[in-house]
């Protein structure tokens, strides 16, 4: 059985440039196992002193939020996509210029309703 993890830009400075890896883990513990052994400098951006997955740090197994397929529980699939996602938050609103038009975008909540978001494209001068 394989999943094939896949990494954003912030984390493959951590895993001398690779985008995406192939493990052969069980489950989320043993996917941290595997990172922990093939890049113990992207282990240490997603794991805290503990051990643990650090909280800003979601999962994602074909697009589904970890947490709602039962955590650390859930048994991969042969097959499934697995993204780490750090959370990013910050930001300012001074000399912030947007340009007029807005994407509108339809995303699905937790809830499973759905609700429209909408994203302007902003340049900081």
């Amino acid at each position: 059985m394989a999943v094939k993890v896949l990494l954003p830009t912030a984390f493959i400075r951590h895993t001398d440039g690779k985008k995406q890896f192939a493990s052969s883990a069980a489950d989320l513990p043993g996917l941290l196992a595997d990172i922990d052994q093939a890049f113990p400098a992207l282990s240490t951006q997603i794991k805290g002193d503990d051990g643990k997955l650090r909280r800003f740090i979601n999962i994602y197994i074909n697009d589904e939020d970890i947490r709602f397929l039962g955590g650390d529980a859930y048994s991969f699939q042969d097959g499934d996509e697995i993204m780490l996602i750090p959370s990013i938050a910050g930001g300012s609103f001074g000399d912030v210029a947007c340009e007029p038009q807005a994407l509108p975008k339809m995303t699905k909540r937790f809830d499973g309703t759905k609700q429209r978001f909408a994203f302007a494209a902003c340049l900081t001068y």
